[in-house]
């Protein structure tokens, strides 16, 4: 294949990490390649350095055989290079149709000229089957309709090289199977694509090629055809990887029973007559389409909002109008969809965020003044025991990668041994080695006896951690079915909204 990109020699340093070494590696017109490694391993570093976010401390890039200068995005634009950024880069207080045009096109354009831009926008988004509303403010989105929104932005720049980090991380299967059939038929019309992803059946489905990325180094390149989901997997973690498997046992009696509960958001359901019961020792898995009101029930759950109508009680508690300090008082911990914005506070400490929930505990405060050094030994046994990597209790949050910082929040919510946990895409982002690592957290805290509710868009996740499952549409709930009872086809039709039993279960 003709080379339409060629990094030469890469190499960046973080003080004394060095987040890539030495990294070479070309991408042919027409290619789609998939880069893999570890949550750490320097892969979103390396794309940063192509689209000009970071200045390579050594190495060269060059597109369509010319040189681009460091630390210049707006040359790499120029260039041809789109990106898809692994967290979002979008403007809250704008709409959809006007984050799009940012950047392309003036946001005072005439009448006519937005128009256009709309009518292109939705033509896009029907090809690509992401749909989106064009004037729906961005603060208004869940999380997964955001993220169409950032595809849909590089996609309208006509890119000819498209960078996509984690470009699927939010999107069901079906929607992730339609963008990549769609991404394939236009590299036929030259466009070459790299992207990142932890999802190793997309890798094999997707790409031509696989350069794996361990500690910052470049270790190993494969044809797609020429390997398998085991050994890349192998060769991202440097060992086997098995995810741990859930077996049955006795299930104890409810913790959390929501009745009849309906959440509104300016007077307009987001969930209605939603009720389900969570017992001791068992998950139970909420499947669906992202933006059918997973975001309204992880609110509901971690205290955020309280039901207009209905009940929600923890151990026999209405806990519906607790609050989210009243929540984790009352032994509920939360995982939350959005890390960055719910989860961790980025500039703070490691060890601040870890204490972040229980700072007022006597363990770690008395009479106002902060035990740092209690707090500091806590958050390097969470850094320990939950592999964090690159990161000591004093690193500064957004410094950790998005894998790490997931590990750093689910440590704090599982280390105090919670009554009920939400798991809210727990494992989004994270390499095979650490799905297995979460996966395995996740079922110990279930084998002592917490009750814990998983919302996820992974069925395979959803039907091997789960106990029973139900499907989310449009803010109701599915009866309940059996996690062994459950296969694709009737997961499908569930998450379709064709229920044997269109009313609710407990």
């Amino acid at each position: 294949m003709t080379p339409v990109l060629e990094l030469q020699g890469i190499t960046k340093r973080f003080g004394a990490l060095t987040a890539n070494d030495d990294v070479t590696l070309s991408l042919g017109q027409g290619e789609i390649l998939a880069l893999l490694g570890e949550n750490g391993a320097g892969k979103t570093t390396l794309m940063n350095i192509l689209f000009g976010h970071y200045a390579a401390d050594e190495g060269t890039v060059r597109v369509f055989g010319n040189e681009l200068p460091s630390g210049k995005p707006r040359a790499a634009i120029d260039a041809g290079v789109g990106m898809v950024h692994q967290h979002f880069t979008l403007a809250g207080n704008l709409s959809v149709l006007e984050n799009v045009m940012l950047g392309s096109q003036s946001l005072l354009s005439m009448t006519s000229a937005r128009a256009a831009a709309r009518k292109r926008l939705m033509q896009i988004a029907d090809r690509f089957g992401l749909p989106v509303r064009p004037e729906a403010k961005i603060s208004q989105l869940s999380v997964g309709e955001r993220q169409r929104v950032e595809i849909l932005k590089a996609l309208y720049r006509d890119a000819r090289i498209l960078i996509l980090d984690e470009p699927t991380a939010v999107l069901a299967r079906p929607e992730a199977q339609r963008l990549f059939e769609t991404l394939r038929d236009m590299t036929k019309e030259g466009l070459s694509l790299i992207f990142i992803s932890h999802k190793l059946h997309e890798v094999m489905a997707a790409s031509d090629r696989v350069v794996v990325l361990r500690a910052g180094q470049m270790v190993a390149e494969r044809q797609t055809a020429q390997t398998n989901a085991s050994e890349l997997a192998e060769l991202m973690v440097g060992r086997k990887v098995e995810r741990p498997k859930r077996h049955s046992h006795q299930i104890g009696a409810p913790v959390l029973i929501a009745n009849k509960a309906r959440v509104e958001l300016n007077g307009q359901a987001q969930l209605d007559d939603v009720s389900f019961t969570v017992n001791e020792s068992e998950i139970l898995g909420i499947v669906g389409v992202s933006g059918n009101g997973q975001a309204a029930l992880g609110a509901l759950l971690s205290g955020l909002t309280a039901p207009v109508s209905g009940t929600l009680t923890l151990a026999g508690q209405d806990v519906g109008p607790l609050g989210p300090r009243g929540m984790i008082r009352a032994g509920v911990g939360r995982v939350p969809e959005d890390r960055h914005a719910e989860g961790a506070v980025g500039e703070l400490a490691v060890w601040e965020n870890a204490v972040l929930e229980r700072l007022r505990s006597p363990e770690f405060s008395h009479k106002g003044f902060v035990r740092q050094a209690a707090c500091k030994a806590y958050a390097a046994e969470l850094i320990q025991r939950f592999d964090i990597r690159g990161a000591t209790a004093d690193t500064r949050t957004r410094l950790l990668s998005g894998g790490n910082m997931q590990k750093l929040i689910l440590g704090r919510c599982l280390s105090i041994g919670p009554r009920f946990v939400l798991a809210n895409q727990p494992t989004r982002g994270l390499d095979e080695g650490a799905i297995a690592a979460v996966h395995a957290e996740l079922l110990a805290a279930r084998s002592k006896g917490a009750a814990i509710l998983l919302i996820s868009e992974e069925l395979e996740e959803a039907v091997a951690l789960s106990d029973r499952i139900q499907a989310i549409v449009k803010g109701r709930l599915s009866q309940p079915l059996a996690a062994d009872d459950a296969d694709a086809r009737t997961l499908g039709l569930m998450m379709a909204g064709v229920w044997e039993d269109d009313s609710n279960a407990a």
